[in-house]
């Protein structure tokens, strides 16, 4: 019997053509680059557990916005994570990579080429408009 398991993202952008990402410490997909997110904990509202993952992961009080995309993300052992990515806006903070995040950065469309991001990260970046 699969598992699933409620997720959630939040995708920023600084303005000038950059979005944020996160290298992850742990699996899935460990050291590969993606937007801050992570599991929402019980009794937690989505919303809730964006501001969350924000302040653990990247330092940053966010206001949450839209839902940008919601896709299913198989995982180890009939696992299904199901992840909510939502649009963010930074309240206050300074960067600062924590948690599950072994680094933070702001990332151009083309530094993304580059580096290895997690599967399909790109594509709903690109199809959402986050990126050109």
């Amino acid at each position: 019997m699969t598992t699933r398991i409620v997720a959630v993202g939040a995708v920023l952008t600084d303005g000038e053509g950059r979005v944020l990402l996160i290298q992850r410490r742990n699996p899935p997909q460990a050291g590969k680059w993606t937007v801050p997110g992570g599991k929402v904990e019980p009794g937690e509202s989505i919303e809730a557990a964006v501001a969350r993952e924000m302040l653990e992961e990247t330092g940053f009080h966010v206001e949450v916005g839209e839902l940008l995309w919601t896709v299913d993300i198989p995982g180890p052992d009939d696992v299904v994570f199901e992840v909510h990515d939502f649009a963010a806006r930074i309240v206050s903070g300074t960067l600062c990579a924590g948690d599950d995040a072994v680094d933070a950065g702001w990332f151009t469309a083309e530094d993304l080429t580059e580096l290895p991001v997690t599967r399909g990260l790109l594509k709903h970046l690109r199809k959402h408009g986050v990126l050109g």
